[in-house]
């Protein structure tokens, strides 16, 4: 039994939810999100809840029951909330500047790396060491974030990097260290 699949979305005031077929359209107050759903889902749009059944017992039933669930709770949310991902550098001489709409990192290469965000997602600098990627799409915020923390993963030996915030990054000892 799935105790997630089973939880009603509730839908916030100046939020609508159209479905068309397998397709699922919610627009709010900052935007519009659209998915294709699993055929097999049966999904119920009442006035200010949405609900998930699934079809059978199966395994790949009662995992696409969660899974669908989530992810119309995450568009909701999105639409009237959004989403935001904060990465930290940490560095000698690491950081990060915006030129235009364009994030420039300065990281330990010989060059700036120049990162353009897609259409949707914003990305602000508060200050040299910090930035912070916005958007109303959790899955495509969490890429462009991953993106740009590719650049340069934090290394275990000094902790330098690019990091999530509050990532914990797990120190190892030096050559000399016994």
């Amino acid at each position: 039994m799935s105790r997630i699949g089973n939880k009603p979305v509730e839908v916030p005031a100046g939020v609508t939810i159209t479905l068309d077929g397998t397709l699922l359209t919610v627009k709010g107050p900052k935007g519009e999100l659209s998915r294709n759903l699993h055929p097999d889902m049966k999904v119920n749009v009442e006035e200010n809840q949405v609900t998930v059944e699934r079809p059978s017992e199966h395994k790949e039933h009662k995992a696409l029951h969660g899974t669908t669930r989530s992810l119309i709770n995450n568009m909701v949310e999105g639409v009237t909330k959004g989403y935001e991902r904060a990465l930290e550098l940490i560095g000698v001489g690491y950081r990060a500047t915006k030129s235009g709409q364009k994030l420039v990192l300065n990281v330990g290469y010989s060059h700036p790396v120049e990162i353009t965000p897609e259409a949707g997602i914003e990305i602000e600098v508060p200050a040299n060491t910090k930035v912070i990627v916005k958007g109303i799409d959790k899955e495509r915020v969490g890429a462009v974030a991953s993106n740009i923390r590719s650049v340069r993963l934090p290394e275990p030996y000094k902790g330098k990097g690019i990091r999530y915030e509050g990532e914990y990054v797990r120190r190892k000892e030096g050559k000399t260290g016994k």
